[in-house]
C-alpha cells in the first residue's frame, strides 16, 4: 500500500467528481479495494487507484437519508448505517 494514502470510511457516504452518490460498505487493505454500492443499489469494487481516481469527498449521507432514518426509527426498524 502506498504510504500517505488516506483510506476511505466504511459505512460512510461519499460524493465522486461526477456527482454520482455511494456509500462505501467495505474496505479491505490486505486486497488494496474499496467496495461502493451507489444510490440505486449497485455494488461497485475498486482498486485503491481507481479509488484515488474518483475524486471522491465525504458527504454526510443522500438527500432525504435523515427523513428515511427517522421514520425507521419511529416504527421501530433498524436503520441502514
Amino acid at each position: 500500500m502506498a504510504s500517505g494514502r488516506t483510506l476511505p470510511r466504511a459505512h460512510a457516504w461519499y460524493r465522486a467528481e461526477d456527482g454520482s452518490l455511494f456509500e462505501v460498505v467495505a474496505v479491505d487493505e490486505q486486497d488494496a479495494s474499496v467496495e461502493l454500492q451507489y444510490q440505486d443499489g449497485t455494488l461497485e469494487e475498486l482498486d485503491l487507484e481507481a479509488w484515488d481516481e474518483l475524486g471522491a469527498r465525504p458527504i454526510s449521507g443522500p438527500p432525504g437519508r435523515e427523513l428515511a432514518e427517522g421514520l425507521a426509527e419511529l416504527y421501530g426498524e433498524e436503520a441502514a448505517p
